[in-house]
């Protein structure tokens, strides 16, 4: 089951809020995720994910930020329907010209 579904959003803020807050406390941020990780019953790797997207999000790291990506696979999906159109576009175009072509020729 994919871990976005299976935890909220408020449940993931709070997950990442709380690393955020604590890292300090840890010799590591990886410490940190790690100690966090076990009390919301998430694995450390995926609070580790929720963690670097927080901070594309906020600015404070290199990266597509969740609305950036949200806006590329808006873009992609109607990029995607766009050439499908054209693809039944073309097809009927040339039907319709075969077709003005065979009648032209009858006798």
């Amino acid at each position: 089951m994919n871990t976005e579904k299976r935890y909220s959003p408020e449940v993931r803020e709070r997950a990442v809020q709380m690393v955020l807050e604590h890292q300090g406390e840890h010799g590591s941020q990886w410490a940190a995720i790690g100690s966090i990780a076990t009390k919301f019953g998430c694995t450390a790797e995926t609070l580790r994910r929720w963690v670097r997207q927080a901070e594309r999000d906020r600015g404070l790291r290199a990266g597509v930020t969740t609305e950036e990506r949200d806006r590329i696979k808006a873009l992609e999906r109607e990029v995607k329907e766009l050439r499908q159109a054209n693809e039944i576009l073309r097809k009927a175009s040339a039907y319709f010209a075969q077709a003005e072509l065979d009648r032209r020729f009858k006798p």
